[in-house]
């Protein structure tokens, strides 16, 4: 039996298009929603990351969408053309490598546009590595703050020196290329609290590690640090 949507169904606005924000797996393809593939399979056009990536989720799911590449070299660019389709009455995705759009990617820039020009933003949901770690850290969740990706060099040390003294727990996005530098920054900068390292969510060699700054530090020393992580870092107390 179809899946029925009572709001959110793709003529449910008109003459404008809408803009659908889809969650994408943010490593297991077995995790992308009923939903989220109906609507990648409806829509007019998929604006994607990488359209590399994308072409495994359609594989996967069967998804013959026409695709179109949308990422942080080419948004601004390529954000007018998008607006003018929407307009025009076509329906868009817009799906980024893994998770959410909008979450650390450029996502946002083609949201607010769409917002400003009356065109609808509807969110499909599913994964997000932050909460994804978050949920299972062992650290408190009641309050948070999501820092996302630090500055690569220029106001990196302000950023850190603002949160340093925040009682809720805080959470990092970072590369295999820096979190070596990012985990000796946090010890430097917080003192030795508590961290949870999670890298790989959901793929094959996911790991969770929950330790202190001062020991990932020494461990982080004597590895060669593979995939993407999520940092989930204990409070000022």
């Amino acid at each position: 039996m179809p899946v029925e949507y009572s709001e959110n169904s793709l003529d449910t606005y008109d003459p404008k298009g809408s803009l659908y924000v889809v969650s994408t797996p943010i490593g297991n393809l077995g995790d992308i929603t009923f939903r989220a593939v109906e609507i990648l399979k409806s829509v007019d056009q998929i604006a994607c990351e990488d359209t590399r990536k994308a072409s495994i989720l359609a594989k996967r799911f069967d998804i013959d969408t026409p695709r179109t590449s949308y990422h942080e070299h080419n948004a601004r660019k390529r954000c007018p053309g998008l607006i003018k389709d929407l307009n025009n009455g076509k329906n868009i995705a817009l799906i980024s490598d893994a998770g959410t759009p909008g979450i650390s990617d450029p996502g946002f820039l083609i949201i607010r546009e769409c917002i400003n020009c009356g065109i609808p933003v509807i969110q499909i949901p599913g994964a997000t590595a932050f909460l994804t770690a978050l949920a299972v850290s062992g650290l408190p969740t009641d309050r948070f703050i999501f820092e996302g990706f630090l500055p690569p060099k220029k106001g990196r040390k302000k950023r850190l020196e603002a949160i340093s003294d925040i009682s809720c727990t805080i959470i990092f996005y970072e590369s295999p290329h820096r979190i070596k530098k990012t985990v000796n920054e946090l010890y430097e900068h917080f003192g030795d609290r508590r961290i949870v390292i999670a890298r790989e969510l959901t793929k094959k060699f996911e790991d969770i590690t929950r330790t202190t700054l001062s020991e990932a530090v020494r461990v982080l020393e004597k590895t060669t640090p593979k995939g993407e992580f999520v940092l989930i870092l204990e409070g000022y107390k």
